[in-house]
This record gives C-alpha cells, structure tokens and sequence, in this order.
C-alpha cells in the first residue's frame, strides 16, 4: 500500500466564531498524529486549503489561514481549491499518481462538503479511501448536530459500492498502530 494523507480544510475560518466546527481541538490533535505518522512512513501529506472570492477564507486572510495548532512541515504539499471537491480543476490527481499513490487516507473539516465530495471523487478515480473517522469533524446544520454528521458520513460513505473502489472508516489509533497503513516501514 502507497497512502497520501489528504487533510482537507483545517483552516482557522472553520474554527472560530458562531460556525466554528466541533471539538477543532481534538480533531486537530488527532490530525497531527496522522501527521506525524504519514511523515515517519514516507507517507505524502498534502494540505488543502479552501479559497473563496469573497471575503470569507478569501485567499491571504486569516480566515484562510492553517487553523492555529495545525502541525506542518517543509515537506507537505500544499493545494488550493475552490470547491467542495478536491480534485476540481486542481492539480491533485496528477500530483498523487505521479507519486504511485493507491490508497487516500483522508481528514479534515466540514465532512458534510468537502471531505464527502472528496471521498466520492476518489473513488470515482479509482482511489480506495481510509476515512479518519475521528479526524473529520462538522460545524452541524439546522437538522443535524455535529456528532451526527460525522456519525452519518462514518456510515453514508463507507456504503457506498458502485464505483468499485470502497471507503473504510478507521479510528485515528488504528491508522497509526503497527501494521496500519501509516506505521512506518519496518526496517531490515
């Protein structure tokens, strides 16, 4: 298996104010620590921002800025998009099967938007996709609380058959444990 660790999103916009999403702490602590083992593995890291033309997450603001806690290193990739999905006229399918990538593990905020589209354009690509169950979080809707969303999108996406490849919703510790797929090559 070639992971990438797509984390989607984690911007301050999404973590403040009447919007903020839920528990952005804990989700970016859990975030990190696919961080860090993505990183020890070899794993590619790409951070996507969202850019926006009006004035929220409009490009260069604070809104749109990594949100504060966020651990990043020289080596990530960075992608911007303008749409709920990832791959929409960016650059990012082409970036991850020129890495020999197979498997998307995928993070972030906002699971009803962007991460939901993300992980239904990925399979519709061929990517089988590991959600971070734990690691994506919502600001909830005015029929939903957060903690629902996430739950519904735990078990709307990893339904979903028709495009061959499949999403596995996985707990952040399993994906880091050894032999997850983000523990780092054993060496001889």
């Amino acid at each position: 298996m070639k992971p990438a660790l797509l984390v989607i999103d984690v911007q301050q916009g999404l973590c403040e104010g009447v919007g903020a999403a839920f528990d952005c702490a804990g989700t970016i602590a859990r975030i990190n620590q696919l961080s860090r083992a993505a990183r020890a593995a070899g794993a590619p890291v790409v951070l996507i921002q969202h850019e926006s033309q009006g004035d929220y997450l409009r490009h260069g603001s604070r809104p749109w800025q990594l949100a504060d806690g966020l651990e990043t290193a020289p080596t990530d990739l960075r992608l911007a998009k303008t749409t709920p999905d990832s791959f929409h006229k960016t650059e990012l399918e082409g970036l991850l099967r020129g890495l020999g990538v197979d498997t998307l593990i995928i993070c972030g905020m906002h699971g009803e938007f962007c991460v939901d589209t993300t992980c239904r354009r990925a399979l519709a690509l061929g990517w089988p996709v590991l959600l971070a169950q734990d690691a994506h979080t919502s600001a909830g809707n005015a029929a939903l609380t957060p903690q629902q969303v996430i739950a519904h999108h735990n078990a709307t996406l990893t339904g979903i058959s028709s495009f061959g490849p499949r999403v596995q919703a996985w707990p952040t510790e399993a994906l880091v444990a050894p032999g997850g797929p983000l523990a780092p090559a054993a060496t001889a």
